[in-house]
């Protein structure tokens, strides 16, 4: 068997076996297919796509390329969350806090940016001192003894995704649903989850922006953990707008702080409350959303949820000033406020073009291994269908290029577009499927 001859096969539209695609990832991960091979190979299934036994079989194949966690001795169930990715997605760092504070134990294995869409571990790290890099046994004692787990993939558990997930974000196949289905379900099946939630975003702001590509990835993601014997519930998400007003690393932190102490941006509070409710239910803490939505509530307005989040912090090493005052996070050295340049309502704020802007900024990777600049992003402060006065903050640009300020203003102008007329809202959920 040979690499070439699988890239071919899949090239011409064939159908690969589960031999195949064994064999082409177990190469991949020892380092006897080269990363030109796999990037061609990754193309190859972005053009001609994958059958559900083909995903299956090489999310089996991501899974087995590495060591697979068991976490029944540590929890009573392992639940887990993943988001498809967006702008301004800062979910986490709040639905985290507020399930493990209704006393339901959370490890989460999260990821770095992909493309224009941030990281949650990127987020995390403007932190001082926090520590993302945690060992299968570090991780296990954390869950067992805090509650709360927030790190990176070890490179023992699917380090075949691992490598593919840096690739595709610098080869233009992100946006694969074979691809992006067997990435999260290979993590959060290797990591141990036996009951997730699945945020699929979609729009223009969202790897699938087709409302019915996002139900068949949903689909296809609710599939896989039924065939592997794991509960799961996918939601499908608005992402034509940034969630919440904050985009970039910092910014991001903040607003999460922010909403965990009762002052976030209602959409924003909204979108975690019912992530975080399904994730109750499906750890049977609740039996159904008003139950569930209850407890987080009282999580959230007594003060709980925020003191997780600080648990999490401290455990892994963070510097608690620094999200105490959050003034103290990293700060631009350019600040500039961009006022509406005329009155009326906001019709659209396109989410991928504030995304990609903030990546110029340094807020994302242009290439496999850029450094993050976790000060530089947005402050969109406005949502679609709301009424802008003339002259009144429209955003706010957190830079530290000056080179890169006009420019970067002039995206974030052109992507708010306006009417004369009343707009609707967007809503934040088009369906649920599980």
């Amino acid at each position: 068997m040979r690499a070439v001859d699988i890239i071919i096969k899949k090239r011409d539209g064939g159908e690969l076996s589960r031999e195949e695609i064994d064999f082409f990832i177990q190469g991949y991960t020892r380092g006897e297919i080269p990363d030109y091979q796999a990037a061609a190979w990754a193309m190859a299934v972005l053009l001609r796509g994958m059958t559900p036994r083909e995903t299956t079989d090489l999310t089996l194949a991501m899974i087995a390329s590495g060591d697979q966690l068991d976490l029944s001795d540590v929890v009573p169930l392992a639940v887990d969350k993943h988001s498809t990715g967006g702008v301004g997605d800062k979910t986490t760092l709040v639905v985290e806090p507020l399930v493990s504070a209704c006393g339901v134990p959370m490890g989460k294995m999260s990821g770095r940016g992909l493309g224009f869409t941030g990281g949650t571990l990127d987020k995390m790290e403007s932190i001082p001192g926090f520590n993302c890099n945690l060992s299968e046994e570090q991780f296990l004692r954390q869950l067992k003894e805090v509650g709360i787990v927030l790190a990176g993939q070890t490179s023992e558990l699917a380090p075949a995704d691992g490598k593919l997930y840096a690739l595709r974000d610098v080869t233009g196949t992100v946006d694969s649903i074979p691809l992006i289905a067997s990435s999260i379900m290979s993590k959060k099946l290797a990591a141990g989850a036996q009951a997730i939630v699945l945020d699929v975003k979609t729009g223009l702001g969202a790897f699938m922006s087709d409302l019915e590509e996002a139900r068949t990835l949903a689909r296809l993601m609710v599939d896989i953990a039924r065939l592997a014997g794991r509960k799961a519930v996918a939601l499908i998400s608005d992402m034509n707008q940034p969630l919440g007003h904050a985009v970039g690393n910092a910014l991001e932190v903040r607003e999460a702080i922010a909403t965990l102490q009762g002052n976030g941006p209602q959409d924003f509070v909204e979108h975690c409350l019912q992530v975080a409710a399904e994730l109750l239910i499906l750890a049977g803490k609740a039996t159904h959303q008003e139950e569930a939505r209850a407890q987080l509530q009282e999580a959230l307005a007594s003060g709980r949820g925020w003191e997780r989040f600080r648990d999490l912090v401290r455990a892994q090493g963070g510097d608690l000033r620094y999200v105490d005052e959050p003034e103290r996070l990293p700060r631009a050295a350019i600040i500039e406020t961009i006022p509406a340049p005329r009155s009326g309502y906001l019709s659209q704020i396109h989410a991928r073009v504030i995304g990609e802007t903030a990546v110029l900024l340094g807020a994302g990777r242009e290439k496999k291994g850029d450094p993050i600049d976790h000060a530089v992003g947005f402050e969109i402060h406005h949502k679609v269908g709301d009424y802008v006065e003339k002259g009144s903050p429209l955003f706010t640009i957190h830079a530290n290029h000056p080179d890169r300020l006009e420019a970067a203003g002039t995206r974030v102008l052109n992507a708010h577009q306006w009417s004369d007329q009343p707009v609707e809202p967007l809503p934040l959920f088009y369906d649920r499927i599980a």
